[in-house]
């Protein structure tokens, strides 16, 4: 049966870092542009607080996330179960852009121990939560973990933090639908 919380507690913090994937929804404001929805791995979530997570974002080719909470903020981030007992979490709120250059990031760094990557780390979204909530997860199929892909990271392995600086650059800094996304490619140091 489908469940409100108010806060994150000890038992959906364990389910939530058990998850090998979580994945984020956001939409830009009105009727018109891309909803979006990605996947998100890499061992990069962490609960911050009772109502707060944060995750690591990597490079990569899209940057719809990022435009769209710049733009107005809505973020949901769903995790379910794939094995063990069936469950899915969405976590509602709104999320905060915290690019490289800014003051928070190195502090906000330290929470995340040493899960991630720094090399091809372009941002950590911060999500203050207003909404938690689980449901039964009866219809989701269950699959075995084999572990990380490495393609990631062997992509960004072979690129220099220039090159990687460029990428961005050319990519990251536009959504498919023309907002405004990254803006430390752009910053001149």
């Amino acid at each position: 049966m489908a469940k409100i919380y108010t806060t994150i507690d000890d038992s959906m913090k364990a389910f939530i870092e058990s998850q090998h994937v979580f994945f984020v929804g956001t939409a830009p404001s009105g009727s018109d542009g891309h909803v979006n929805l990605s996947p998100k791995g890499m061992e990069s979530l962490e609960v911050l607080a009772p109502d707060s997570v944060a995750y690591l974002d990597y490079v990569g080719s899209g940057i719809e996330t990022i435009a769209h909470l710049k733009e107005n903020g809505r973020i949901v981030i769903m995790l379910c179960a794939f094995n063990g007992p069936p469950k899915i979490v969405r976590l509602h709120g709104h999320g905060e852009v915290i690019e490289p250059p800014d003051e928070q990031f190195a502090e906000l760094r330290t929470r995340f121990g040493d899960k991630g990557n720094e090399h091809g780390l372009r941002a950590i979204i911060r999500v203050k939560l207003d909404r938690i909530g689980d449901s039964c997860g009866y219809g989701v199929p269950m699959y075995s973990y084999e572990g990380q892909r490495s393609q990631w990271n062997d992509w960004a392995a072979h690129r220099s933090d220039d090159e990687l600086q460029d990428y961005q650059r050319r990519e990251n800094v536009r959504s498919v639908d023309g907002l405004r996304a990254l803006e430390w490619p752009d910053r001149k140091e």
